[in-house]
């Protein structure tokens, strides 16, 4: 089962029928995808469901309809414990951002975390989770998937906003101030968070 956000609603593909509560299944056609995500952007379903019987086929088949774009980023602490966040579009975000052609992924989500926020010295510690959402692109839908790592640093120094990419504040956040910002946050955030 993959859980894709679409304005923040989840559109859940799975292969098994019985998975669906209050939502709506589509087949995973180019016709039944676009109608599962208008319905669910302009909020006329809480969910919606894409079935196809072979688990290991469907995000392939998925993504054979819906460009894919790679991203990766970081959920990043320090050495008090605090968890770097970025804030854009008037919501905090972690730090992300898309595959350069020819670059491993755990490159791109050093190399990302870097540029948004100006702090150095990162390692990754683990892999953590996958994430997807669908982003439009030029009046065309597209399918981001996310690898997220927990990173770690010892930098002290200054924090540097990516301006150009829209980030107006970078900030280090401890458990009580996550909490605050994990509810004018993203679905997809909010997982990287679960069981905490």
């Amino acid at each position: 089962m993959y859980k894709v956000f679409v304005n923040e609603l989840p559109l859940i593909l799975t292969n098994k029928v019985s998975e669906t509560a209050n939502g709506e299944y589509f087949l995973l056609n180019q016709e039944s995808i676009q109608t599962a995500i208008k319905s669910l952007k302009k909020k006329k379903l809480e969910e919606a469901y894409i079935y196809h019987p072979n688990h290991e086929e469907i995000l392939k088949k998925f993504t054979q309809e819906i460009p894919l774009i790679v991203a990766a980023g970081g959920v990043v602490t320090n050495v008090k414990g605090k968890v770097l966040f970025i804030y854009r579009n008037d919501k905090w975000d972690l730090p992300k951002g898309k595959l350069d052609k020819g670059e491993s992924i755990e490159d791109c989500a050093i190399r990302e975390v870097m540029e948004e926020t100006g702090v150095k010295e990162l390692r990754i510690e683990n892999f953590l989770k996958t994430t997807y959402h669908v982003i439009t692109n030029n009046g065309t839908y597209t399918l981001k998937q996310v690898h997220w790592y927990a990173m770690s640093t010892e930098y002290e120094g200054k924090l540097k906003p990516e301006k150009k990419e829209g980030i107006v504040k970078v900030k280090w956040k401890g458990p009580k101030k996550i909490q605050k910002a994990l509810q004018n946050s993203y679905a997809n955030i909010k997982i990287l968070f679960e069981g905490e």
